[in-house]
């Protein structure tokens, strides 16, 4: 069985206007999972789920400003990260008025077959609007957006 597990030492490099850490080849390859791997990542504690990114001949783990600044880490920094390959469902809560739209526009299926990003994506843009109007022009893009219109 592959080892699911690794940790190893990386420096934060800027790239364009995010920041990542080169993975290497080998956990990777350990974990038997392919190149866009799922995983957690732990860096000083602070843990959240991504994917590993196959872009320039790298194997890369993005690490939003959100984390960075969760992990207290900044560009440049050499840090230890704790990689284990996540073969968890990967859920998304939907805010209960857009699972009421999408029950009767008869799109759940629709919306489920969709990647986790954009479920996580339609999901949060609705769950974070700040009125009720702007909820409800949310839950008709994503309908409209699952129309194909």
């Amino acid at each position: 069985m592959a080892d699911k597990h690794a940790r190893f030492r990386a420096t934060v490099i800027p790239s364009g206007n995010a920041a990542g850490v080169e993975v290497p080849e080998q956990v990777i390859e350990d974990f038997g999972a392919g190149r866009r791997a799922p995983v957690l990542i732990t860096v000083n504690g602070h843990s959240w789920r991504s994917r590993v990114a196959a872009m320039r001949g790298q194997l890369l783990i993005g690490l939003s400003a959100a984390n960075r600044a969760a992990a207290g880490i900044e560009l440049g920094d050499e840090i230890e990260m704790e990689l284990t390959l996540d073969e968890q469902p990967r859920e998304v809560d939907v805010p209960d008025e857009l699972a009421a739209a999408l029950r009767k526009a008869n799109l759940r299926k629709a919306f489920d077959a969709l990647s986790y990003s954009r479920r996580r994506q339609h999901a949060l843009a609705v769950e974070n609007a700040k009125t009720a109007p702007t909820r409800q022009r949310r839950i008709e893009a994503v309908l409209a957006a699952l129309y194909g219109d």
